[in-house]
């Protein structure tokens, strides 16, 4: 087995601010350093710089910058403990070869979890779904834990039967993937947005056997039904993707996304569902789509997605065989 994995950009010094080099003083770009082929613990980082499932799917571009900004807004987060935090670089799709980067993030992916590392996927459109979901599925993880969860924080279904792939189709194509492996899966979705998601997407939804929370019904008031529905997700599989599109956020907390939300799930509904998923003992993977900076206001959707980034990784207990 290699250990080597492939970017097409090398990842780059981290800075920030600096209050000391005790422990007492910890940030992330303290803490964080290059990849090195070989057996690890902890989180690595891997950038996806793509937007091209977003052009097809009619969005606004801008999300390739997506990984530059989250590790900048990581950059200067205190850490409470010391953490293994390692930065492979950058996956890039260029031009219109979105197939060919999601193949090799797919690589990278698999490597990094045969390695015995935490992959933290920096999107990128949320067309990075089906290239994480392709390391997850030729991991030696999937075949000695083979019931896979796939948990999306998402406002839309992203289960479009387009003939081109793109940032609305990864659902769909993974559906078709496992069910040509011979392989099932579970795909549950946090945060729909009725008004988003045609008929035909809900009737697709329920022909694949998708289970989902509507945003009206994850209110911090309906904490008791989040709660269960993420217990019953959990109870039901082996090891769990979460793919994280901040789009599901309301418009003011996440405005730098393609499609921001007119309503939107809580930050505090959010959160909880990550830290309960991230210490269940089954994360093998996380990744976060469709941060735009362009569209960005002060940086606001890229520090709310930082945090969450943060408190997965400090508070993720392994996933192991």
């Amino acid at each position: 087995m290699t250990n080597h994995i492939t970017v097409d950009i090398a990842p780059r010094p981290w800075a920030g601010r600096t209050d000391g080099i005790g422990p007492e003083h910890l940030r992330w770009h303290q803490v964080v350093t290059p990849y090195r082929p070989g057996p690890g613990t902890g989180a690595v980082l891997i950038g996806f710089a793509s937007d091209e499932g977003v052009r097809r799917n009619k969005g606004r571009r801008g999300a390739a910058a997506g990984p530059d900004a989250l590790r900048s807004a990581l950059s200067s987060l205190a850490l409470e403990n010391a953490t293994s935090l390692s930065d492979a670089g950058t996956v890039a799709v260029e031009g219109d070869r979105l197939e060919a980067g999601q193949a090799a993030l797919g690589r990278t992916v698999a490597t990094a979890l045969d390695s015995g590392w935490f992959p933290v996927v920096l999107g990128g459109g949320h067309e990075v779904a089906y290239g994480t979901y392709q390391g997850v599925a030729a991991s030696q993880l999937r075949h000695q834990r083979p019931r896979l969860g796939i948990l999306n924080l998402d406002a839309h279904f992203d289960l479009r039967n387009d003939p081109v792939p793109s940032s609305g189709t990864p659902f769909r194509q993974i559906a078709e993937a496992e069910r040509s492996a011979g392989t099932s899966h579970r795909y549950d979705v946090i945060g729909i947005s009725q008004p988003s998601n045609t008929n035909a997407l809900f009737d697709t939804a329920r022909h694949l056997g998708v289970r989902y929370l509507s945003d009206d019904r994850c209110g911090i008031a309906d904490r008791e039904v989040v709660d269960q529905f993420v217990t019953d997700f959990l109870d039901d599989v082996d090891i769990v993707y979460l793919t994280i599109d901040l789009d599901v956020l309301p418009a003011g907390v996440a405005p730098g996304v393609s499609a921001p939300a007119a309503y939107g799930v809580p930050l505090e509904t959010i959160q909880r569902v990550c830290d309960r998923v991230t210490a269940s003992g089954k994360l093998a993977v996380v990744d976060v789509a469709e941060l735009n900076p362009s569209l960005d206001v002060d940086n606001r959707t890229a520090r709310t997605a930082a945090r969450l980034i943060h408190r997965i990784v400090t508070g993720h207990v392994p996933a192991t065989a």
